[in-house]
């Protein structure tokens, strides 16, 4: 992984970072003062630019590739989309990491170092400024919630499907036991009845002789 700090002449800003949602969210001047306090990091495939249980204060934007989100070594979430923000709650909130984002293939991302941020331009100085930032931030971290509310109800409605297929199977399986195997069609063989000695063929009767008819 390769850092590089971000140089920029005032008012010149790639357009490239212009068309970046987070970046913006800020006027002309208040967007030199972020790029000030930024970096350009670039990660070889699997790279962690964030490590759970580590102290990080930086706010990361994907501008390419992708990074794979983490938690106790289980994968979460892929991040494709340039312009995604990571790693925000690092400006309302100090504790330690809870996941690590890895890259997935070569990327580069732009690192905003809020604690730097903050020295360069004080929040009771600025109001304006940290206004339209946690304005950002709490924008997207309504839409993540929405999107895991959603996919939470996605989820409660497979389980209540797959439940009932499971007690439709079990009834059927208790109400219809399974049938006994049935006898084997095959044909015995016919009994004959023991052969007696054998018997004399009976005499036919003669027939009666008739009389003459006299004429």
């Amino acid at each position: 992984m390769k850092e590089f700090a971000f140089i920029h002449e005032h008012g010149q800003v790639p357009e490239a970072l212009r068309s970046v949602p987070f970046l913006g969210s800020f006027s002309e001047e208040q967007l030199d003062d972020v790029l000030n306090s930024s970096s350009y990091i670039q990660c070889e495939v699997g790279d962690a630019i964030i490590q759970e249980g580590a102290v990080d204060s930086r706010i990361y934007i994907l501008l390419s590739g992708a990074m794979e989100v983490r938690k106790d070594g289980k994968s979460l979430v892929t991040i494709t989309r340039p312009g995604e923000i990571f790693g925000e709650l690092a400006l309302v909130n100090e504790d330690t990491r809870s996941a690590t984002v890895v890259a997935a293939k070569p990327s580069v991302c732009l690192a905003v170092d809020q604690k730097f941020l903050q020295d360069i331009k004080p929040r009771e100085e600025y109001p304006a400024f940290y206004a339209a930032l946690f304005e950002f931030i709490a924008r997207i971290t309504a839409s993540r919630l929405q999107n895991t509310s959603r996919r939470l109800s996605e989820l409660e409605l497979e389980v209540k499907l797959l439940r009932g297929q499971l007690e439709e199977q079990s009834g059927k399986a208790e109400g219809n036991p399974v049938p006994a195997p049935k006898a084997s069609r095959t044909k015995a063989a016919p009994t004959r009845r023991p052969v007696s000695a054998k018997r004399k063929p009976l005499a036919k009767a003669k027939p009666a002789a008739r009389g003459k008819t006299r004429r």
